[in-house]
């Protein structure tokens, strides 16, 4: 198989990151360009990317997580993108799939997958709905753009084929309970704007069945009560973060 080497740019969006940054920053050393895009932080996570020689470093306003990333795109100087979240790890074996892959000269698949192993804090949550986990995260800037009406759960939209990796990306996003579940409120709240553009309204069933399914087809349908505590806990939060799109997006149509 005929190989050729290809250049990387690794993104990165930060918002007060200080626990995390340093840890992806060297994770993601072997590529050829690092660009941090940061939201103005707050902590530490500025002094810290500043002690690693070579990353690129712009602070810039957050809107949404679409705007935010599409502009991180727009600075990168190679085709080959890898974008990560701060609380993202790859293994040793994932990073030699990824050199493989962007080096095989005959390679014409536009983005890839990575499938992501979910960490409650240091143990491996095996059900509660992440077993499919999976989202773009490497893929030609060429061939890619974000769709804008997207501004969570951002969504890659690709020109080409797509392929998966075989290694599992690590993904530590329960650290511990309030930030779990501040995440999921902040999720859920912009899922809401998303909703109240397109003109829909929160009925009163929203609260109740919307929550609950989420809660049992994660908790029962998806396995999670094989995950003990950790199964019960992601599966509430995960439905909180519902709850909240609804309450929010019932708050933006009552200030209208």
């Amino acid at each position: 198989m005929d190989k050729v080497k290809s250049s990387i740019s690794a993104l990165l969006i930060t918002l007060n990151e200080e626990k995390n940054i340093d840890a992806v920053l060297e994770n993601l050393s072997f590529a050829d360009e690092i660009v941090v895009v940061d939201s103005y932080s707050s902590d530490n996570t500025i002094e810290k990317i500043k002690n690693h020689k070579g990353v690129k470093l712009i602070q810039r306003e957050f809107k949404n997580y679409t705007d935010q990333k599409e502009f991180a795109l727009s600075q990168a100087k190679h085709d080959w993108i890898l974008f990560l979240d701060a609380d993202e790890r790859i293994t040793p074996e994932l990073r030699d799939e990824i050199l493989e892959t962007t080096n095989r000269a005959d390679n014409d698949v536009s983005a890839y997958y990575f499938l992501r192993k979910f960490m409650f804090e240091n143990q491996v949550l095996h059900f509660s709905g992440w077993q499919t986990d999976k989202n773009y995260r490497l893929f030609k800037k060429s061939r890619v753009h974000f769709d804008k009406e997207k501004i969570v759960h951002e969504t890659l939209i690709v020109n080409g084929d797509s392929g998966t990796l075989k290694n599992k990306l690590i993904h530590y996003s329960y650290s511990n309970y309030e930030d779990y579940k501040g995440k999921m409120i902040k999720y859920g709240e912009m899922k809401a704007q998303e909703e109240f553009k397109k003109g829909n309204k929160a009925r009163f069933y929203h609260f109740l069945f919307r929550p609950f399914y989420k809660f049992f087809n994660n908790y029962i349908l998806r396995l999670g009560i094989l995950d003990g505590k950790k199964g019960i806990i992601i599966c509430y939060l995960n439905a909180l973060g519902v709850y909240s799109r609804y309450k929010k997006l019932k708050q933006l149509h009552n200030s209208k």
